[in-house]
């Protein structure tokens, strides 16, 4: 076996994990990143999910470089994409014109931003990073890690040793590897009095994940695919809580849990900044295509692109069977691949059973595109996971922290060690445990210092979903600029602790040191209370 050492290990490509390998390296220490698939950015790009975010994000609630991450996003489409003049006069640019995000773009744009970002660290050899590698196990010495063991593609183990570990991972894989206690699942409504958990813990019961892909639809032309294994059981698969088949455009209301219809319009006409811009056409979901649009081709010179491309990540192909997590490889495999199938039994039911809104059936010109998904099958390389194993932390994050109901309008006030900020509503999708959506309003919330400190373990910290929150209020910090900012302010807090020799519960724990580390994190561009919101 080879052996890295580094100052930093970051096990785990996922946007939190290159959050933090970039702030690391920012202040001139060595890092190596590891990563399962062969792309970098997680929820971005290997996941194919287009960035939810807070609806001030054009002016405040994200860290600066998140921002720059953003900005060097829409920069990416005006050096390289034929824009029409109106849409590069565009200031808050949305390549989709999507709904679902002001920043709606394709996961090689990401993945090309975030490669350029990382360059000059890879060139320096400041930075060393592990494509197609997992956590294979761990060595820890009391309450320190000691050792992380890599396994590459060809099954060589590579040793990577370094006084700090961050778990990057989209499951929390360091948590049981380094026997750190961990939760996962629900807890039960007596360990921290939530009004929505169960009154038992229920540690199987954990949010759906999606195996996501990507669309462009070519109207006189079949693309359809061969008929999935599994599209029988598929279609015919009727959930006791959902108002009718899962193939289906009736689906759920999140927040009443009433049916709703949707539908599904390939390639609408007409200039795509006037549809955002017109209320009258704000369907939210319902319109299906528009949504998640990651490439709108009205915006693009005549003749540039034939077809739009959105991105399929919709209620029908949830997959709330069983988990990935804390089973045997062997049901693991069994989930993964039944929900690879629902997600191709989605796209045959689509093309060739669902109802049309000229009276016929199926879009048999809708065209599966591996590559935007950057594989050879067309489904995302990473399945779209929502939640992992969280570390049981100094400070725990929970529903009474961040629901509207609980806190009223202005929230608990002023986190002394935040570390940062969000804001997205309470959302849980479907659970393994039979549970229907839980979508209740929150209000911004920051992030308490913590809530990144294992009970125990001294130098491994959080840098993903994994931070101490629960199965609830894991439903509004699971999203791309709060896991970016969590990334970023544990590394930035193991860069400090390197700096000053300190540790992170000495920095928590003294007043000096939090001061310090929190002036730190200011000059770093995070933005660690909200303004007003009232107005905006």
């Amino acid at each position: 076996m080879r052996e890295i050492r580094a100052d930093l290990v970051v096990a785990g490509g996922s946007l939190g994990g290159v959050a933090a390998a970039l702030a690391a390296c920012r202040r001139g220490h060595r890092v190596v990143l590891t990563e399962e698939t062969d792309w970098l950015g997680g929820q971005l790009t290997s996941q194919a999910v287009p960035p939810d975010e807070n609806p001030w994000i054009e002016r405040f609630g994200c860290t600066a470089s998140y921002r720059r991450l953003r900005d060097d996003i829409r920069s990416y489409y005006r050096t390289w994409y034929p824009l029409t003049e109106r849409a590069r006069a565009w200031q808050g640019l949305n390549p989709g014109a999507a709904r679902v995000s002001r920043l709606c773009h394709e996961p090689r744009a990401a993945l090309a931003v975030i490669e350029a970002r990382l360059a000059p660290y890879l060139a320096s050899r400041r930075l060393t990073v592990l494509l197609c590698h997992r956590v294979s196990g761990a060595e820890w010495d009391g309450d320190r890690v000691t050792a992380v063991e890599a396994q590459g593609p060809d099954g060589e183990r590579t040793v990577l040793t370094a006084p700090y570990f961050l778990d990057a991972t989209e499951h929390g894989d360091l948590l049981p590897a380094t026997a750190a206690e961990y939760v996962i699942g629900a807890e039960s409504a007596d360990e921290h009095g939530e009004p929505h958990a169960p009154a038992t813990a229920r540690p199987g019961n954990i949010q759906s994940f999606t195996v996501t892909f990507a669309l462009s639809h070519h109207e006189g032309e079949d693309h359809t695919i061969d008929r999935p294994e599994a599209y029988d059981t598929w279609r015919a698969y009727r959930p006791d809580f959902w108002p009718g088949p899962l193939l289906g455009f009736l689906a759920p209301v999140p927040s009443t849990l009433e049916p709703y219809e949707r539908w599904l319009e390939p390639n609408p006409q007409g200039d795509p900044i006037d549809h955002l811009a017109d209320p009258a056409r704000d369907n939210g979901d319902r319109e299906l295509w528009m949504f998640r649009r990651i490439l709108a081709r009205n915006l693009l010179t005549p003749g540039a692109a034939d077809s739009d491309i959105t991105l399929v990540n919709w209620p029908m192909n949830d997959y709330w069977l069983g988990p990935l997590v804390d089973v045997d490889d062997q049901t693991a495999g069994r989930h993964l691949w039944e929900a690879r199938q629902l997600s191709l039994s989605l796209l045959h039911w689509l093309q060739t059973d669902a109802p049309r809104p000229d009276g016929g059936t199926g879009f048999p010109g809708l065209r599966l595109r591996p590559d935007v998904t950057g594989t050879a099958d067309g489904l995302a390389k990473a399945p779209y996971v929502r939640e992992s194993r969280r570390i049981r932390a100094v400070r725990t994050v929970t529903e009474n922290d961040v629901s509207l109901d609980v806190t009223g309008p202005y929230g608990r006030g002023h986190e002394p060690d935040s570390v940062g900020i969000g804001s997205y509503r309470i959302d849980l999708h479907p659970s393994t445990g039979g549970d229907n959506y839980i979508d209740i309003p929150s209000v911004p919330f920051q992030i308490p210092l913590g809530a990144l400190l294992p009970v125990r373990l001294r130098n491994l910290l959080p840098a993903c979903k994994n931070a101490g929150t629960t199965h609830i209020s894991n439903g509004c910090l699971r999203l791309h600029p709060v896991e970016w900012n969590i990334g970023e302010a544990s590394s930035l807090l193991a860069a400090f602790c390197l700096e000053r020799r300190a540790e992170p519960h000495q920095v928590h724990g003294d007043e000096v040191l939090r001061e310090e580390f929190c002036r730190v994190l200011e000059q770093e561009g995070i933005e660690q209370a909200w303004p007003d919101v009232r107005g905006y």
